[in-house]
């Protein structure tokens, strides 16, 4: 690669004309120094995203299919607060977002997403069948997902000692639905918040659930090379209104104070 500058140096120096290459002084590293690094980038997001079908194959294949990733399109998020959390008129935008992107002086680079102004980001997700297709038979092990939250803010940070992503972020799901065709099972009103949540004195300071992780390189049992990933820590309260079996509710469910912590996996091929 070093091979290369002289000829890229001269390709633009041929460009520029007599009189000005007066005015051109080499800079030393000190100047270097003095001209980067000075300032990230930041960039204002919005956006909706469709995918008719979307495949993964093996042997066989599983395909999602009419996938949506945008706004909720809703103003009545966590209804019981009586506040338009999204800030915004209901859209199917994934909107609201700022990503500051930033390489410190030891290398490491950060980058960090929030919304651009005193409210949250509203994310919608859609999918219609997942389905499960071999040389002669087709099952359909998901339909009719629906999901609507909010998302408070998350950091990206590639640690270059360590050589770690560590990902955090802040999220709660209003309302979550969908079916298990094989199964006869279908789930409705699934809602997560921050274990801290009180539905009858809720305050938006609670709402959010957090997730840290650690995604990096890491031998498996093998010795081969694979992605692992840490979940240093997860709470939330989590409650499902509805659990239909055979399309008849049996009953609702609610976990209080749910904590995972100190897990580890790995993935590879096989």
């Amino acid at each position: 690669m070093k091979g290369l500058k002289p000829t890229l140096l001269a390709l633009c120096v041929a460009g520029v004309p007599p009189a000005a290459m007066a005015e051109i002084q080499m800079l030393d590293e000190a100047a270097m120094g003095d001209i980067t690094g000075q300032a990230g980038v930041t960039i204002e997001l919005e956006t909706q995203v469709n995918i008719d079908r979307l495949t993964y194959t093996d042997q066989g294949s599983l395909e999602v299919n009419d996938i949506f990733v945008g706004g909720t399109n809703r103003t009545d998020l966590f209804s019981e607060m009586r506040l338009n959390l999204t800030g915004r008129p209901a859209n199917t935008l994934l909107d609201n977002i700022r990503i500051d992107i930033d390489v410190l002086s030891d290398g490491d680079a950060v980058i960090n997403f929030q919304p651009q102004d005193l409210a949250f980001i509203d994310l919608g997700i859609r999918t219609g069948a997942w389905n499960l297709v071999g040389q002669t038979d087709t099952t359909t092990i998901m339909d009719n997902f629906r999901m609507d939250a909010l998302v408070g803010s998350g950091t990206l940070w590639v640690d270059t000692a360590t050589d770690k992503l560590n990902f955090i972020t802040d999220f709660a799901i209003d309302d979550m639905d969908f079916d298990v065709p094989f199964l006869a099972i279908g789930i409705r009103d699934f809602e997560l918040t921050g274990s801290g949540y009180d539905l009858n004195a809720p305050r938006a300071l609670d709402l959010f659930a957090r997730v840290n992780m650690d995604i990096y390189k890491a031998p498996n049992h093998a010795g081969v090379d694979s992605l692992a990933v840490d979940l240093q820590s997860f709470e939330a309260d989590i409650r499902i209104g509805g659990i239909l079996v055979g399309g008849t509710s049996i009953g609702s469910i609610a976990m209080d104070n749910l904590a995972i912590t100190n897990t580890s996996m790995l993935i590879y091929g096989h």
